[in-house]
């Protein structure tokens, strides 16, 4: 689903489409899945539900797991999606996936300014 792209992103491409949710949210198994084999170090215990960190256009997401979400889909907040060059949702498009190190540094910055990425 994603391969290597540059030192900071791995690229893939997902359907994306609008919702009138809060957060962008992905298939729950992809997201864990995702989480295990790209975001964790295989050492001691690690938490599988952390958000990934996906770049749409200019925005960087937290995207957390959905149960009800079809596969190989990333649903946006219909703000968030307006903000983008995505005409006529469902499109497929491509993604960046923050690797484990700048993904946590988008999050600790997204925690000290809150509203940023959601």
């Amino acid at each position: 689903m994603f391969e290597e792209f540059s030192s900071g992103y791995y690229l893939g491409r997902l359907y994306v489409e609008p919702s009138d949710g809060e957060h962008a949210v992905m298939r729950r198994d992809e997201h864990r899945r995702i989480n295990e084999q790209l975001y964790t170090s295989g050492e001691g215990i690690e938490r599988l539900d952390t958000p990934l960190v996906m770049k749409v256009d200019q925005h960087h997401v937290a995207v957390h797991g959905d149960e009800s979400i079809p596969e190989g889909t990333l649903v946006l907040p219909e703000n968030l999606l307006d903000d983008t060059r995505i005409r006529n949702p469902p499109k497929l498009k491509e993604v960046l996936l923050a690797k484990a190190d700048r993904a946590n540094q988008l999050l600790r910055y997204q925690e000290a300014t809150p509203g940023v990425g959601t």
